[in-house]
């Protein structure tokens, strides 16, 4: 490990890009500590307080990083653009200028890139707007069951200050986004996931601390169980199915080709962490609607309660079955938009290849969807599991840690970690050094 750890500064390109990433994850890191202008600072200590009560406020953080208690630069965080990525993908389905636009390549993804970005600025712009309003009224819909008031945040409330506000956060948010694209560009990874990933792992720390608050032998048993959880996150990752593809001898002037046999590798978690971000952003919506409700309506009241008790709490019957469902819907959608049978069978057979006892064409097509669909369950459960499950261990027998939401922590940081190293050491295996993976 410390040789291949040597050799990552050994290669000048390969040093600049993981000094260029830890620096741009170290700004922002700043930038979450950054407080807009115009907020009461005593009571922004309360809200931060009120956060580790549990309910929406201590879900909307998470991603975040806590920005969104500091109502720092970056309080928003890169959700809008998770949410408009969503939109546009699904909106590729229905819409025949997107999907065309697909097609094109290289063209293509700029084009649908630059649509995601302005309709990244349009929600970050309404969750702005949205948020100014809530934390100016009390945060009634922030307000945890312990506190259902909340607390003014923005005293000085007209029409300049909310522009600046707005502005504010929808410039935070196209800088966040421009610095996550920047990262995949010049550094090492991917950018969005590497911010996701600085946020999660950023409040581990302090829920440790929580945990170690109730007893030592409780924080025992959880690091016990973070290691078992993360062995079998990294046995399932890794985990993959090889579909042999056999290519048939041609001969072509006086020379032969093909002859080869390669295989297809489908991993048993084709999707990676995406299914539990897109699902955590699916959840993200409802919950911000329910804190923008009037506080003085009881329908509204009603709702937030109903948000509160049920949508946010890690041990709700309701949380559970609605964020496991999306997690396994988003692990089928995005599995059938990065790999595509038809695609794939129609590229083999341009190339002369074949699956053995499969005929080319429809047979193979039907083949790898049969075959994905299957492999695609047991790793969409896996990932709803672990996402669910260690939150709920740690509510019922820790109550009074106020951790939630762990295993989300814990999956997506060893997803992002693994395509990190994947790429670290793909580059180190280039240049004949030997990389971490075995």
């Amino acid at each position: 490990m410390l040789s291949s750890l040597k050799n990552i500064f050994k290669v000048p390109e390969l040093r600049n890009k993981v000094i260029f990433t830890v620096a741009m994850l170290a700004v922002y890191r700043f930038g979450a500590y950054l407080p807009i202008p115009g907020v009461d600072v005593n009571a922004l200590q309360q809200l931060q307080q009120q956060a580790t009560q549990g309910g929406v406020l201590a879900f909307l953080q998470l991603f975040s990083g806590g920005a969104l208690t500091r109502l720092s630069l970056f309080a928003l965080g890169i959700m809008p653009y998770i949410t408009s990525s969503i939109i546009m993908q699904i909106l590729a389905v229905v819409i025949p200028k997107l999907e065309q636009w697909q097609n094109q390549g290289a063209v293509g993804q700029r084009k649908s890139t630059q649509w995601t970005r302005y309709l990244t600025i349009a929600i970050a712009a309404m969750q702005s707007t949205g948020l100014s309003f809530v934390f100016h009224s009390g945060g009634g819909g922030f307000g945890s069951v312990q506190n259902p008031t909340g607390t003014n945040i923005l005293p000085n409330f007209d029409v300049w200050h909310v522009l600046l506000i707005v502005l504010t956060l929808t410039a935070g948010t196209a800088l966040l986004m421009w610095m996550g694209e920047l990262i995949t560009q010049k550094g090492i990874g991917n950018g969005m996931s590497l911010l996701i990933f600085a946020s999660v792992v950023s409040s581990l720390p302090a829920q440790g601390a929580q945990i170690y608050a109730s007893g030592l032998l409780a924080l025992l048993v959880t690091i016990a169980a973070f290691l078992a959880v993360l062995v079998a996150i990294v046995f399932v990752e890794q985990g993959q199915r090889r579909i042999p593809v056999q290519f048939a001898k041609r001969v072509v002037g006086r020379r032969m080709y093909g002859g080869q046999s390669t295989y297809i590798p489908l991993k048993v978690n084709q999707s990676g962490v995406i299914p539990i971000i897109f699902a955590s952003s699916v959840l993200y919506l409802p919950q911000l609607l329910a804190v923008v409700l009037p506080a003085d309506q009881e329908w509204a009241k009603s709702v937030q309660s109903f948000v509160n008790d049920y949508v946010t709490k890690p041990d709700s019957i309701v949380h559970l079955a609605i964020f496991g469902l999306l997690i396994v819907a988003f692990a089928y959608f995005y599995t059938a938009i990065t790999f595509d049978p038809a695609k794939q069978a129609d590229t083999i057979r341009k190339q002369g290849g074949f699956i053995p006892g499969i005929r080319p064409g429809p047979q193979t097509e039907r083949y790898l969807a049969k075959i994905l669909s299957r492999i695609t369950l047991p790793g969409a459960l896996f990932i709803a599991l672990v996402a669910l499950l260690p939150s709920l261990l740690l509510t019922k027998f820790l109550p009074n840690s106020q951790v939630s939401f762990s295993g989300i922590s814990i999956l997506i940081a060893v997803g992002v970690a693994l395509e990190t190293m994947k790429q670290i050491d793909s580059q180190l295996m280039m240049r004949n050094y030997e990389g971490f993976l075995k």
